[in-house]
């Protein structure tokens, strides 16, 4: 199975952890990321998402 982060995703575990519904959806990603290291489930990325990676999209570097 290919599962697709969009990039909001990958920023939920720097976002406020005392609220529930962010502690849950950081939870849910780690979970799925270590199934990825399994090799239980491929995450798959798009091209845009790894140019705003490389580039520090959102920082102050991009």
């Amino acid at each position: 199975m290919e599962i697709y982060f969009d990039t909001c995703v990958y920023c939920r575990p720097f976002g406020d952890q005392t609220q529930n519904r962010i502690k849950k959806e950081t939870a849910a990603f780690v979970n799925v990321l270590k199934l990825g290291e399994m090799g239980i489930v491929t995450i798959v990325s798009s091209d845009v998402l790894n140019l705003r990676r490389i580039k520090g999209y959102g920082s102050s570097k991009g």
